[in-house]
């Protein structure tokens, strides 16, 4: 399949510029921290004892004090909502660029362990230098006491020792819980390690405090390398060009903590974020209604006060009948409106979380219990809801044509999408919408049957068939059966078994929407976001574009 350039350019253009300007700013602050302690003249004699562990070690902390600073912001959810939904602020290149914030904290995060390897290994060449090396001209350079002191020794008496290896476990423990495997099996200790973070931070801010590393402070009443009477453990003056007589000893200095000045800022703005949500999610919602549909899902109304959202957005639930402090993020499936208030999600029973919660929602009946009216038998747990956020299937109505396609439960992020089509909702550009659903099941089509039809009717009746596309698949063959509803007959017609032929629908809408940009939407199974990718990168119209938008639920 031939990349084409312009479409290329189109979905990764504006991503990779990100992403070389991200490099190009940890590669100058490695190179630029290693060439100020390799050449130096306050760091001179440092260099002469340490060598090349220096400059890697002080180098590497460089790159771990950007990315430190620049992993939070990726997580100002609220922040980025605000951006996202301030048109006039951001363009859609903008917005698009926002949806790969998670990709970007990624990055952050795996930087920041790889030189955390980098930055423990040079020091621990450090402190065999320090034993080894111990001058005797210096002592106030030192930081071992007396030649051949024990490493070990060394790390568990100083505070950048000490906080050095709590910093290395508590990363340690972030970075192997946040495997995918730990998080689809278990996300409790996924989100439980990744909030030692506050923890994380809190350490790092005083792990330079203790100054195990100083610098020249009297450069020029003593020029590094000038002769000194009492040298004994230094190299002899002969190999030192340009050598001058000291007028007084070298004073030395350890450097003030700099890590605060990168981290304090994002971490403050992150704290306010939090506390800002706190206070907007501190009232519980009123549950209105509980739907149990097929196939292990559950539908929630909900009711809260000035609750605004648009079609698209997710918001996060916390049950403290369930955990206390665990947040789980769901999709809106129904927005609120000016005449309906309500809004709602659709969640699979999938993992620990969503079980304990759906036990609280619908329990099981006693037996042995006095039957009462149905007003009194449904008390439901406390809902606490965050948000609403931004994510990628706002842009839907931007696009004058837009494929959706969802697989399985991933239809969440456009059901919402059609209820705002269905209950009228104006002011966008949206001309045409292609909407493919792939499920396993057949009686996976029914939790959103109703709505699909309804648009269906509505949309006849406004002369406007054509405006809405829709392709319905049942992956299993061996299960090759019909909606023998009559109302559901809108659906039947539109209903097909095996695998949607991507080449093909491309093809089709490439021919009947000609020299405009369509946006395509995936939020299913990686083996469909990639096939749809590589689909996206390579148009086989010239005069089409087709940007390619990928929800995420990991």
């Amino acid at each position: 399949m031939v990349v084409s350039l312009r479409s290329w350019v189109a979905n990764e253009g504006v991503k990779h510029l990100v992403l070389i300007l991200w490099m190009g700013a940890n590669t100058w602050l490695f190179v630029k921290t290693f060439l100020l302690y390799s050449t130096g003249p306050q760091y001179y004699y440092l260099y002469k004892m340490l060598g090349l562990g220096l400059c890697i070690s002080r180098a590497s902390a460089s790159v771990l004090n950007l990315n430190c600073s620049l992993v939070l912001l990726p997580m100002c959810r609220s922040l980025l909502t605000f951006i996202r939904g301030t048109n006039t602020v951001s363009s859609r290149k903008t917005r698009r660029l926002l949806d790969k914030s998670k990709t970007f904290h990624v990055a952050c995060g795996v930087t920041i362990c790889i030189f955390s390897v980098v930055h423990v290994s040079a020091h621990l060449v450090n402190l065999m230098n320090f034993s080894v090396s111990y001058s005797s001209d210096f002592p106030a350079l030192n930081l071992a006491r007396y030649r051949g002191e024990d490493p070990k020794l060394i790390i568990l008496t100083t505070i950048p020792g000490v906080t050095g290896l709590l910093l290395v476990l508590i990363l340690s423990l972030m970075f192997m819980s946040s495997s995918y495997c730990v998080r689809v099996s278990n996300y409790e200790i996924f989100w439980y390690t990744h909030n030692l973070f506050i923890v994380f931070y809190i350490i790092l801010m005083v792990h330079m405090i203790g100054g195990a590393l100083k610098y020249q402070t009297n450069i020029e009443a003593h020029p590094p390398g000038c002769f000194r009477t009492n040298q004994s453990n230094m190299e002899d003056q002969s190999d030192e060009p340009h050598q001058r007589s000291c007028r007084e000893e070298a004073h030395f200095q350890p450097h003030c903590p700099q890590t605060w000045l990168w981290v304090s800022g994002p971490l403050c703005l992150y704290c306010a974020e939090r506390f800002y949500r706190y206070m907007r999610s501190s009232d519980p919602v009123v549950i209105v209604a509980v739907i149990k549909h097929p196939c292990d899902v559950i539908e929630l109304r909900m009711l809260k006060n000035n609750f605004q959202a648009r079609p698209g957005q997710y918001v996060l639930l916390n049950c403290p009948g369930v955990s206390s402090f665990e947040n789980h993020p769901f999709t809106l499936t129904m927005c609120p409106t000016e005449k309906k208030k309500t809004f709602g999600i659709h969640l699979r029973v999938v993992g620990d979380w969503t079980e304990r919660f759906t036990q609280l929602l619908l329990p099981q009946p006693r037996m042995d219990l006095e039957i009462l009216p149905m007003v009194q038998q449904r008390r439901y747990p406390r809902l606490y809801v965050d948000g609403p956020f931004g994510s990628p299937s706002e842009e839907v109505f931007n696009y004058d044509v837009s494929l959706c396609v969802a697989g399985g439960i991933g239809v969440t992020p456009f059901a919402c999408v059609l209820h705002a089509l269905l209950d009228g909702w104006t002011g966008f550009r949206l001309q045409r919408l292609y909407f493919v659903w792939v499920c396993r099941e057949l009686q996976s089509f029914y939790w959103f049957a109703d709505l699909l039809c309804a648009l269906h009717h509505k949309l006849w009746q406004e002369n406007r068939p054509d405006y809405f596309n829709l392709k319905l698949y049942v992956s299993q063959k061996n299960s090759l059966q019909c909606m023998s509803e009559e109302k559901y007959r809108p659906l039947t017609s539109r209903l097909l078994f095996g695998r949607p032929k991507w080449k093909v629908l491309f093809d089709e809408i490439a021919k009947t929407n000609n020299h405009k940009r369509v946006g395509v939407f995936c939020c299913g199974p990686k083996g469909i976001s990639r096939s749809l990718h590589r689909l996206c990168n390579s148009t086989p119209s010239p005069g089409i574009t087709f940007e390619f938008n990928k929800e995420s639920f990991s």
